[in-house]
Order: C-alpha cells, then sequence, then structure tokens
C-alpha cells in the first residue's frame, strides 16, 4: 500500500509539472497573440511574432503530456473531467488549431495577413480562455455519481469560471509582455514594456479575486487557509507571491530585460501552489482524491519507466532549443 501511495504521488507530481511547463511556455505565445492588435502593424508584429517562431510549436509538446499523463495515470480523473469540459477542450484545440495555421498562413500569403493576424489573436484568446474556464470548472466542483460525470452541459459556465478564464487570459498577457521586453529591443521593447506594467496590474487583481472567491466557494478550501494548522503552512504562499509582485514591478520600472518574465514564471509557480494547496489531494472537487483515480500499481510502474527517459529528453531539447534561438530578436526575423 505504501508503495502505491507513493507512486500515485509521483504521477500526481508528474503531471503537475508538466501542465506548469505547457502553462508557462505555451502562456507566452498565446500572450503574444492576445496582445498582437495593440502591436504596430509591420515589423513590431513581425518582430513580436518572430520572437516565438522557433518555440512556439515544441511548447505544445507539454499540452500532449499533461493529458496523457492524466488518462494513463488517473483514468478514472480524465474520464470524468472531460464530459464535465468538452465544450472547453473542444474551443481550446480550436483556438490552438487557428492561432497555428495563422502563424504559418501570415507569412505565406501576405495578401490576406490581416485577416491572418485576427485568426491569430482569436485563437489564442479563445484558446487562453477556455484554458481558465477549465480551471474553474475544476475547482468549482464535478457532479460525480457512480464514478461517472452526472452533470449537464452547461456546468461549467458561472461566473467564477467567467472569472477563472478572464485571470488566465491576463496572466497570458503578462507573460507574452515579459519575453517581450527580453527579447525586442528598441521603441518596440518599452512599448512592451508598458504592455506588461498593465498586464502586470490587472494579473494580481483576478488573482486576488479568484483567491477570494475560493474561500466562499466551498467550505474545505476556506479551512485549508485560514484553520490551525494548515494556514501555518498555507501562509508562506501568498507572502511570497506579494514580494515577488513587488519585485516585478521594480523590475519593470528599472528597466531590465530577462528579470521580469522570470519573476512573471514565479508568480504563475506560485499561483499553481496555491491551487495545490486548496485542492490537495482532490483531483476531481470535492469527492475524487489522487488514490481514488490512479491507476493500477503496475500500470504506473510501466508508465514511469516511459517517463523516465522521455521527459529528461523533452526537457533537454526544449533547454538546447531556447539556448540557440536566445538573445534578441533580428530585424529580419526567423521565417
Amino acid at each position: 500500500m505504501a508503495v502505491d501511495f507513493d507512486l500515485t504521488v509521483v504521477w500526481a507530481f508528474i503531471i503537475a509539472f508538466a501542465v506548469f511547463a505547457y502553462v508557462v511556455m505555451d502562456g507566452f505565445d498565446l500572450g503574444i497573440g492576445i496582445l498582437f492588435p495593440s502591436f504596430a502593424v509591420g515589423s513590431e508584429r513581425d518582430r513580436a511574432m518572430n520572437s516565438i517562431a522557433p518555440v512556439w510549436d515544441g511548447n505544445e509538446t507539454w499540452l500532449v503530456l499533461g493529458g496523457g499523463g492524466l488518462f494513463a495515470a488517473f483514468p478514472l480523473a480524465y474520464a470524468v473531467i472531460l464530459p464535465a469540459t468538452y465544450p472547453l477542450i473542444i474551443a481550446m484545440l480550436l483556438g490552438l488549431v487557428f492561432r497555428g495555421v495563422a502563424f504559418e498562413f501570415r507569412w505565406r500569403d501576405p495578401a490576406h495577413r490581416r485577416v491572418w493576424d485576427f485568426a491569430f489573436t482569436g485563437g489564442s484568446l479563445l484558446a487562453a480562455m477556455a484554458q481558465g474556464m477549465t480551471l474553474g470548472a475544476l475547482l468549482q466542483g464535478i457532479e460525480v455519481v457512480d464514478r461517472a460525470y452526472a452533470g449537464s452541459w452547461f456546468d461549467w459556465f458561472t461566473p467564477y469560471t467567467l472569472l477563472t478564464g478572464i485571470g488566465t487570459v491576463a496572466g497570458y498577457a503578462l507573460l507574452g509582455a515579459c519575453w517581450l521586453v527580453w527579447k525586442l529591443d528598441g521603441q518596440a521593447q518599452a512599448h512592451a514594456r508598458t504592455l506588461a506594467k498593465r498586464a502586470a496590474w490587472a494579473t494580481f487583481l483576478l488573482m486576488g479575486c479568484v483567491s477570494i472567491y475560493n474561500l466562499g466557494l466551498r467550505p474545505e478550501y476556506a479551512d485549508r487557509w485560514l484553520s490551525a494548522p494548515e494556514i501555518y503552512y498555507a501562509a508562506p504562499v501568498p507572502i511570497l507571491t506579494g514580494l515577488v509582485a513587488l519585485a516585478l514591478l521594480r523590475a519593470l520600472s528599472v528597466e531590465r530585460h530577462s528579470k521580469p518574465f522570470w519573476l512573471s514564471l514565479a508568480l504563475f509557480l506560485l499561483g499553481m501552489a496555491g491551487l495545490g494547496v486548496t485542492m490537495w489531494p482532490y483531483v476531481v472537487p470535492p469527492g475524487l482524491t489522487i488514490w481514488d483515480v490512479a491507476a493500477p500499481e503496475r500500470s504506473q510502474v510501466f508508465m514511469l519507466i516511459g517517463v523516465a527517459i522521455t521527459m529528461p529528453l523533452i526537457i533537454a531539447y526544449t533547454a538546447w532549443a531556447y539556448w540557440v534561438f536566445r538573445g534578441k530578436v533580428a530585424d529580419e526575423g526567423y521565417h
């Protein structure tokens, strides 16, 4: 039993890592898509898109790993969460398809570049909103009867999920703007810095609203944050979040280049830690824990061997790709 417990927790952290990697890596290029209409037509838009051209498609690897890992390691959770969020998942995938097609065709079909720019922004916004609302739908709880989803087609659509969706859009915009602060220079960088400051304040406000909303969403959520001794373990998360927020604003004010991006990543990491405090050990609130939905021990062991081989390769390749394309974006671009 102890071995099964350990493997289940290990798999929970593997999937959490894959989700975090996807959110921060695909988040900044979705953020650039969200901010795209605010960039000047011509060189500024081209340079913004060229900054993510070498890496954007590889970032999707983590989405596949996270979704595939959930299906393999926690099949019951997969079988409950997907029916509860089918419209959102379909919308997210369609948004990612539109974003990917627009990314390539805006260079190959310059006569219709305005159309592809609209598709790039629309796909990015749709994918980000759908991801945030999926998170909200999970946090607010999913109705389960006899180990199957028992809710309606539109249970995911509530004021809370709209709030989490808008918060995710703001957070991705912050990541995208901070990425451009790092990768651009001159007037384009100054514009990105202005956008990053606005996105930062919007992200702080929406993170605070979601956090307060969570306290009244379910009684067990409030207990984890406000009851002793849990509060002593949870308190460092909001404290560190406040410190990172102040450091981010300062880094944007004193014209740092890469530091704002790393601090925005830290902000997302603390946000995910807060979600962990809120939800643990439930993967499908309010009734299914990670142990309730876990695959058999032998299956977990078998899959863990594969992950132990492939994940380091993915991390190494990703790090190499970012290293090769480090530095500022040249005017002539990647395409």
